[in-house]
């Protein structure tokens, strides 16, 4: 079967959860309400694609190209998006749900995660330098050297960053949440 090409169409109410997504390379597509639990998407291209109100979670990303895609309101549960294609991966994040996540070695500059929960995300050894974590629940999220220069983190809950084990230099943060910057000391702040 040869892989398909679709260019600027929009996908609404589909069901691809049972097995019925088509692969090939899908560029300037929308994609809304639709679901795609547990298919898989491997070797499949996104070039800015748009992805609204969509359940992707579980779903298969090995050498998947997600080029300038955007989620916006978006399921995506366990998904290991160290297994895409590394080559132009950039995507932003619009209160969406990535928690059980992995994002691993990955570099991932500039990446918008606004308004999202990423409980117990990995990040370990991401570069993540410029990217936007305004607003997000980080419920034991992994930084484990990670390069987060210049990210912001203003009004993001839950964190745990240790400054010694990542790189911080220009991170904005709020002060009623940068206790997350000390949780290693076992100190109390009140």
């Amino acid at each position: 079967m040869t892989d398909i090409y679709i260019e600027e169409e929009n996908f609404k109410n589909k069901d691809f959860s049972a097995g019925a997504f088509n692969k090939g390379s899908y560029e300037l597509c929308t994609f809304l309400n639709c679901n795609f639990a547990n298919a898989d998407l491997s070797k499949t291209q996104f070039i800015e694609c748009d992805f609204t109100n969509c359940d992707l979670s579980n779903v298969k990303l090995i050498n998947t190209a997600l080029q300038d895609c955007n989620f916006e309101n978006c399921k995506m549960i366990g998904l290991n998006f160290e297994q895409c294609e590394a080559f132009g991966l950039s995507f932003n994040f619009i209160d969406s749900n990535l928690s059980h996540g992995t994002f691993f070695n990955l570099n991932l500059s500039r990446t918008n995660f606004t308004r999202s929960r990423l409980h117990n995300v990995d990040f370990g050894k991401a570069i993540l330098s410029n990217s936007n974590f305004q607003e997000c629940d980080l419920l034991n999220a992994v930084f484990q050297q990670t390069k987060l220069e210049k990210a912001d983190f203003r009004g993001a809950a839950n964190y745990t960053i240790d400054p010694e084990n990542n790189s911080l230099k220009g991170a904005k943060f709020s002060l009623s949440e940068v206790s997350g910057l000390l949780d290693k000391y076992k100190i109390k702040i009140e």
